[in-house]
């Protein structure tokens, strides 16, 4: 009977110990964090924000991605505590793809998109019939096509958020012709086109600035700013508070702002 009861407490124990090491497990080391970013702004506005962590003893290190596909993979397997490279419906729909438990958990910078015409100078100028160019791909098109309704040369059908395409049109009462081309395309079809709604990295390679060169641009509240991705179960964790903190102090903002030049804007 002795024995029985000596086996029972001893499992007992094993799964206390068990429950203690998965908590612990599940913690993030808030003196040490691993965080995954892509190359350019995004490693850039973090090398900064890690040489103020320093000052106060925190280890920030910094794993570089060159595609959009590992990052995720990476932190839903704990190879990293957070990821800073995507948008949010870039980050739903890739969870939900993949079965992963990832959240956003705060904003980072935006990629502004924007609209370009080599002949406009306000969107007030459109005619009847003119002709407007957006990315052929669900994301960027739905983007561009949020972009359009926001200033009223539009109006799409309620509700349709994100998932918007040309389908989704409900109302165009100048009767633009959106035409739809590959993205990195579209800096050297403007000349083609009326106006094209272009991405802030394929505009910057053609030497526009979305802040001074484009007659409409995304709005700081758009669903497009990048965001801090963290695994759901770490989503409170102190330690990403720790360092947004950081992250959203006034001279990161500053850096940004001047290194930029409003090719990327803050998300904050």
């Amino acid at each position: 009977m002795k024995k029985i009861i000596v086996l029972w407490m001893v499992g007992i124990l094993f799964l206390l110990s068990g429950c203690g090491s998965s908590d612990a497990q599940n913690t993030l080391d808030p003196n040490h964090l691993i965080i995954g970013v892509t190359p350019g702004p995004h490693e850039e506005v973090m090398e900064q924000v890690k040489e103020k962590a320093a000052e106060d003893g925190i280890t920030i290190e910094l794993q570089v991605f060159t595609e959009y596909v590992m990052p995720n993979i990476a932190l839903a397997e704990g190879e990293l505590d957070l990821n800073m490279f995507q948008h949010k419906p870039y980050l739903e729909k890739f969870s939900e793809e993949r079965n992963l438990d990832l959240v956003d958990v705060g904003y980072t910078i935006n990629f502004p998109i924007a609209l370009y015409a080599e002949s406009l100078e306000n969107i007030s100028e459109f005619q009847e019939g003119d002709r407007i160019a957006i990315p052929n791909d669900p994301t960027n098109g739905a983007r561009a096509l949020i972009l359009l309704e926001s200033a009223g040369l539009i109006t799409l059908e309620e509700g349709v958020g994100v998932e918007a395409t040309v389908n989704h049109i409900a109302e165009n009462p100048m009767n633009f012709h959106i035409i739809e081309l590959e993205a990195s395309q579209l800096p050297r079809q403007l000349g083609e086109v009326t106006a094209a709604v272009i991405n802030s990295n394929f505009a910057i390679e053609y030497g526009f600035v979305p802040t001074t060169d484009s007659i409409l641009m995304e709005p700081g509240d758009s669903p497009y700013v990048n965001v801090v991705a963290a695994r759901a179960e770490n989503k409170d964790d102190p330690a990403i508070a720790q360092l947004m903190e950081y992250y959203y102090q006034d001279d990161i903002k500053a850096f940004i702002e001047e290194r930029f030049q409003g090719s990327i804007v803050p998300g904050w």
